[in-house]
């Protein structure tokens, strides 16, 4: 249990790190506060449910998230929003709730995927240096890169960084030199008999 409630504060700052990226792009799109409810509120679990219905293994646990998929679409189709609608509006709501819903759904799988790493490291009892950690971070948000040749943090900040490779490199200074041996040393054959 211990292990558990100390991933639970890093998991809470990952969820609100994305709902405050929900308000940014929602305030971004500077449309009135019913239609940022509406967004929030009937689009996104509908887009998040679907989601997770198919991503999830357990027949039991699909029963569940169907439940809840369907209250998200009578919540969606009954809203006062919704009807008022074109069918090309409602399509780019459905792409711009996806494109949220699969952000979040990328970020947290990769952390997980790291965390599992970690988490076999930290079995072995050998613990793992601090700084060795933020290493591992910032390598995995800004420089593992997609199919599409985007890393984690251009896809979730939305803009582009510079190379990580470059950026350490132009801060190394020339490196020094090779020690000089004092005595030179006779490389001589093999024992002869």
């Amino acid at each position: 249990m211990k292990k558990v409630r100390k991933q639970l504060p890093a998991l809470a700052a990952l969820v609100d790190c994305w709902w405050e990226g929900v308000k940014r792009a929602l305030a971004h799109a500077a449309i009135s506060p019913m239609w940022r409810r509406w967004a929030r509120e009937s689009m996104l679990p509908l887009v998040s449910w679907a989601h997770q219905v198919a991503h999830t293994r357990c027949a039991r646990r699909t029963a569940k998230l169907r439940q809840a998929l369907e209250a998200a679409h009578v919540a969606l189709s009954h809203h006062a929003i919704t009807p008022c609608l074109p069918p090309q509006a409602l399509t780019a709501w459905h792409e711009w709730a996806t494109d949220r819903v699969s952000a979040f759904q990328r970020a947290s799988s990769a952390v997980e995927g790291r965390n599992g790493y970690l988490a076999q490291l930290h079995r072995n009892q050998r613990g793992l240096p601090k700084h060795r950690d933020k290493v591992w971070t910032v390598v995995h948000h800004f420089d593992c890169r997609a199919a599409d040749g985007t890393t984690p943090a251009c896809r979730f900040f939305r803009r582009t960084f510079p190379d990580l490779f470059e950026a350490v490199l132009s801060r190394v200074e020339v490196l020094p030199r090779a020690r000089q041996r004092t005595c030179k040393v006779a490389l001589s054959a093999p024992f002869q008999k």
